[in-house]
């Protein structure tokens, strides 16, 4: 994905459907997700699903921060 991407967010009852846009392809998919759930969670289980349809392999998960005993 070499341009950016586009959200939409639209509240249905108690859920949210997000979708999201490739720009440069304008390849789209959508999401359903609950309401209680943050931004930053809804956008990133939508632009996994595009990655995955545009065939682009998937990030690495981030290391977590801290020190566990």
């Amino acid at each position: 994905m070499s341009g950016g991407v586009l959200f939409e967010f639209v509240q249905m009852g108690q859920v949210m459907r997000v979708a999201a846009i490739d720009e440069v392809t304008g390849t789209e998919v959508f999401v359903i997700t609950p309401v209680s759930a943050t931004r930053l969670q809804m956008e990133r289980v939508a632009l996994a699903k595009l990655r995955r349809k545009l065939g682009e392999p998937e990030p690495p998960p981030p290391s977590p921060r801290g020190r566990y005993a």
